[in-house]
């Protein structure tokens, strides 16, 4: 017993010690008002009309009918900092604060544009996430992310930290991490508070509310926030690994310049014709559409059974392609297309395989001809495809039997290919009459030549 008090005794006076350590570290850090609660005089409001006012120190921000979205946004410019705010806002109503972002007479008419920390009240729960208005959408959706979801409370306010320094970009809700980004894009650029532009004549007079508005802006190392281990990393980094991503086994499964790695589904060698790569690119020509009659499809060297899958991809007008695995080149040596699961890579709105298969099970994202991608976190938002002559992002995870198909971070497939339901799929699927298909014990990945041009770069992948 005197052993275990003089150790509790021990151990409570580090704690006190720890404990007014960080009391006086807290008081330390030297925190910048970024708004001084008086007047709008180091701000200007761009783009939209919405009513901007001052109340008991608070900046507010009224909704208003009839115009776009509404920015009050610093004279200054920003690169690397740390920001804190409190934020309440009428449940219904749209906002967000951009950081890094720009409005240049020659970018869409001045259009604000650049990175958004997301504030919102609906159901999808994406408060937290980080927006790129105006440019390429949604960069960190909390589909990856179930406890950032959970940490904004509607109808109260809500405390918010930025952290935006180098090419990684974190945010925090409540203490709750939500945001884990790297990204290379832009450097520098104001801060803005958002009014988000509204539909329907009900929301107009709807608040937001912001206060304490905080910014620190040097020796940010030091005062960082821990990574957790609940928010994955997105990585934006062009044909390279981020650090984090090296620590967790992933490595790049095409290396942006060469065809190590690869060669033709139905040869030793890499295409002679049909495929080119151009500034970390590789894209497959057009061919008229004509499937696996120019360059082919090209594989990997290698054969894999258990993995996650990182490709992205950009499709011309009205194109078609496909990313598959469990793929054995041996079992079509005819014309036409390698055979194995297939995430589907297609224009469906000018595409007419879009309408074939059945129930749409031939549109982007779907397991082709097997299984309709639909949204399977947010319901009824669509599948958060970006469109064409954008780029996007594929992911597919295969654990044992489970396999999941991501479309720009939002899972779109999930089902067991051991189980009967998919057996009963293949056995109704222009698939049947290939034995045990999709059940491989392992395959080739590969990228589908279908006659369309579509490009694709930032190939990655991990084993389990």
């Amino acid at each position: 017993m005197i052993d275990f008090k003089l150790k509790y005794s021990q151990i409570t006076t580090l704690l006190c010690v720890f404990l007014s350590f960080s009391l006086v570290y807290a008081q330390e850090i030297p925190w910048e008002p970024l708004f001084n609660g008086n007047d709008f005089s180091n701000f200007e409001q761009l783009n939209g009309d919405a009513e901007y006012r001052i109340e008991n120190g608070e900046m507010v921000g009224v909704s208003r009918a009839k115009t776009p979205n509404s920015f009050m946004a610093t004279k200054m410019k920003y690169s690397d900092f740390i920001l804190e705010f409190e934020v309440k806002v009428d449940f219904g109503l749209n906002s967000g604060v951009q950081f890094r972002s720009n409005s240049f007479p020659d970018f869409k008419k001045g259009r604000v544009h650049g990175y958004q920390c997301e504030i919102e009240t609906s159901p999808r729960k994406w408060a937290g996430g980080i927006y790129d208005e105006a440019r390429r959408g949604w960069l960190y959706p909390l589909t990856i992310n179930p406890k950032g979801q959970e940490a904004f409370v509607n109808g109260t306010w809500n405390h918010y930290r930025i952290e935006a320094i180098g090419n990684e970009i974190r945010t925090y809700v409540n203490g709750i991490m939500c945001a884990n980004l790297v990204d290379p894009l832009t450097a520098e650029g104001f801060i803005a508070f958002q009014v988000h532009s509204i539909r329907n004549k009900e929301d107009e007079g709807k608040i937001v509310r912001w206060k304490n508005i905080d910014i620190l802006t040097e020796n940010l190392t030091d005062y960082r926030h821990p990574v957790a281990d609940y928010a994955p990393e997105i990585s934006y980094l062009e044909n390279q690994l981020s650090e984090s991503e090296k620590r967790k086994g992933w490595r790049l499964l095409w290396d942006g310049t060469s065809t190590a790695g690869w060669r033709s589904a139905k040869g030793g060698q890499f295409p002679s014709k049909g495929w080119n790569m151009n500034d970390g690119v590789l894209s497959v020509e057009s061919s008229d559409g004509a499937e696996s009659r120019n360059g082919g499809d090209i594989v990997t060297q290698n054969l894999f059974d258990n993995f996650e899958l990182s490709v992205d991809f950009k499709l011309t007008e009205g194109a078609n392609s496909g990313i598959k695995y469990f793929v054995d080149p041996e079992l079509n040596k005819m014309q036409g297309s390698a055979i194995g699961l297939e995430f589907q890579i297609l224009d469906d709105r000018k595409h007419p395989d879009a309408k074939q298969g059945k129930n749409g099970n031939r549109t982007v994202g779907s397991l082709y001809d097997l299984i309709r991608a639909e949204n399977l976190t947010t319901g009824p938002r669509g599948k958060n495809f970006k469109g064409v002559n954008q780029w996007n992002n594929a992911r597919i995870v295969v654990r044992n039997g489970h396999v999941e198909h991501w479309l720009n971070h939002v899972k779109v497939v999930e089902f067991d290919r051991f189980s009967q339901t998919f057996k009963a799929l293949v056995e109704k699927s222009k698939y049947e009459k290939w034995e045990n298909f999709g059940r491989l014990p392992q395959g080739n990945i590969l990228l589908q030549d279908h006659g369309d041009k579509v490009s694709f770069k930032n190939i990655k992948i991990r084993e389990f």
